[in-house]
């Protein structure tokens, strides 16, 4: 019964979200029963392509709980993850994840995502956007001194 009236939380984001100008998302955070972060999706509405129903969730439940890992928590969305989103739920370290909308659902409506699941399977050099590697040397520098580093927080 919790899942459903969280889901139905998130669906209700997703119509809000919609009337005040942003795309048909919303996403709840939950941990121990109760919701830690809400996110609808903003990316019109802030000019900014990462605000997303699940990464504008994430922020907010990181800030409530202020920590940078979401151990025990469970996010609900209104529809299933991009692959951004994926990425930052996998980060985040979510210890579930519950849908409604499948991402078939979200590319009949004009929000298709496999081409970005086919970008990362093509080689740097043949991508539609070219990632172009330079300074590498220069750059590991950084990573040496992290490794070198005794006083850092893992993660």
């Amino acid at each position: 019964m919790q899942h459903e009236k969280f889901m139905t939380e998130a669906i209700e984001m997703s119509k809000q979200s919609v009337a005040s100008g942003g795309g048909p998302f919303g996403t709840v955070i939950v941990k121990d029963g109760y919701v830690v972060g809400r996110g609808i999706n903003h990316v019109t509405v802030w000019n900014d392509p990462t605000a997303h129903g699940e990464i504008v969730a994430i922020r907010d439940a990181c800030k409530n709980l202020n920590t940078f890992q979401l151990d025990g928590c469970v996010l609900y969305t209104s529809s299933e993850p991009c692959p951004m989103c994926l990425g930052a739920i996998y980060w985040a370290r979510l210890e579930a994840v519950y849908y409604a909308n499948t991402k078939e659902d979200a590319a009949v409506i004009g929000f298709d995502d496999c081409f970005i699941y086919r970008e990362l399977e093509t080689p740097h050099r043949n991508r539609r956007i070219p990632f172009v590697q330079i300074m590498r040397e220069q750059a590991l520098e950084a990573f040496r001194m992290w490794e070198d580093k005794s006083d850092k927080i893992k993660y």
